[in-house]
This record gives C-alpha cells, structure tokens and sequence, in this order.
C-alpha cells in the first residue's frame, strides 16, 4: 500500500492510495517523465540572496531557468556530464513528455478508481494528435491534471425506510393536480385523509419531495423531457418521446 498525502509530489499523482505492483510501475512510468520534463524544460526562481530594513525583507532572484540550464552554466560540471545532458536534451520533446505524463496519472486514475477501469486494463487516454488539438482550449476546463480531478462519490441511499411510500401516488397526484400547493398544506390534506397516521415531523421531508417534484416540472416544461434532455420533438414544440 501507498499513500504519499502531504508529500510534494501528491501535485502530480493527487490524493487517491494506490495498492499493488500495477501501481508502483504506473508511478515509476509517470516519474520517469516528470524527471525529465521538470528538469529540461520548466524553468523556476532561484533565491539569490535577501536583505532586510527592519521587519521588511527584500529579496532577490536569479534569472528563471531549468534545473539543466543551472547544471550547464557551472563551471564546476565536469565536460562528460555536459555532453551527456546537451545530446539526451536533443532527443527530447517538451509537448510529447506532457503528453506521457498525462496518460500516465490518467492510468493511475483508473488502477484508483476501478469504476474508470477499463476491462482489458487498456488506458483510456486521448493519442497525441487529440492531445495537441486540445492545448489550445485546455484553460477552459481548468487543471488539465487527470489526478487533480475529484473522485466521484457514490450517491447517498436512504437509511431508513421512506414514511411516505405509501401515499406517495396519492401526493403526487395533488401535486399535479395543483401545483402551487405548498408542502404545508398538502400535509395538512394527508392528515385528514389518513388521520392519526402522518404526523407534522413529516413536513420537511414532504417538502423535499415537492421540490424534486418542481425540478422535473420545470425541466420538462423548459427542455421537454423530465431529465432536462433535448429531443427532436421538444425542439419543435411536439410531445417528447417516452
């Protein structure tokens, strides 16, 4: 089992557990690129010094660049490490790393969350070309990190038995019958015909059922359908199909 909450690197692999051989070499896939990406091609500050005049601090940076850029400029780098980082550098594209550490914190999103997880294990990620048509409108969807997508949470069920089953039918049909009627007074309809059955600590929950109620109402008044999806029919005013 792993779990790396409040380590840096969560920013790359977000905050799910991950379990198993699968997913130790889905990591060691994404920090492979993310090595050579971070060091090649993402420029960053580096403090060059602080000067402080009474409790205001100033401080200074160098110029941004690579961690590679940093390791060319120093003297101190030996000529055969030197040669080493300028010929793997040429063999790298900055767009097709992106791009593989995407698919791979995509897979890592689905050995997580294995209602995402294909059948055959296959990642289910977009091919370089639809990866590249995409840059161009990424921003609208925010972070583009698969990782940084929430998981989805299961929808909560109810935990006791529903007090109005029974009637439920019977409700509804006021309802339609008129809708303006407020959640007050259809309880109070329900009292007289079930008496002593259906007390006032009902009310809340009647009134939640009224506004689902009003929801589909007005989806379909709007849309035509009570899931709030276009037909062919609704757009041209005819009854939508059932």
């Amino acid at each position: 089992m792993l779990s790396l909450t409040g380590h840096p690197s969560c920013r790359a692999i977000g905050y799910r557990r991950f379990e198993g051989l699968e997913a130790a070499a889905a990591l060691a896939q994404l920090y492979k690129t993310t090595r050579l990406f971070v060091n090649f091609f993402q420029p960053s500050f580096k403090l060059a010094g602080k000067e402080r005049d009474g409790a205001r601090v100033k401080k200074k940076y160098h110029r941004p660049a690579t961690p590679c850029q940093r390791l060319l400029a120093d003297s101190r780098t030996p000529a055969e490490v030197r040669q080493r980082l300028e010929t793997l550098q040429a063999t790298l594209d900055p767009v097709g790393l992106l791009h593989e550490m995407r698919v791979a914190q995509q897979r890592l999103v689905e050995i997580a969350d294995a209602s995402v997880k294909d059948d055959n294990g296959a990642i289910s990620a977009p091919t370089l070309d639809a990866f590249l048509s995409g840059l161009r409108v990424a921003w609208r969807d925010g972070d583009a990190r698969p990782t940084a997508k929430a998981k989805v949470k299961a929808k909560r069920l109810r935990r006791r038995p529903d007090p109005l089953a029974a009637v439920v039918s019977e409700i509804r049909s006021w309802f339609e019958a008129e809708p303006w009627r407020t959640g007050r007074e259809l309880l109070e309809r329900l009292q007289q015909v079930h008496p002593d059955t259906y007390p006032d600590g009902l009310l809340r929950t009647l009134q939640r059922r009224l506004k689902t109620w009003r929801g589909e109402m007005a989806r379909k008044m709007v849309f035509g359908t009570a899931d709030g999806t276009y037909t062919k029919e609704s757009d041209t005013g005819a009854p939508a199909s059932p």
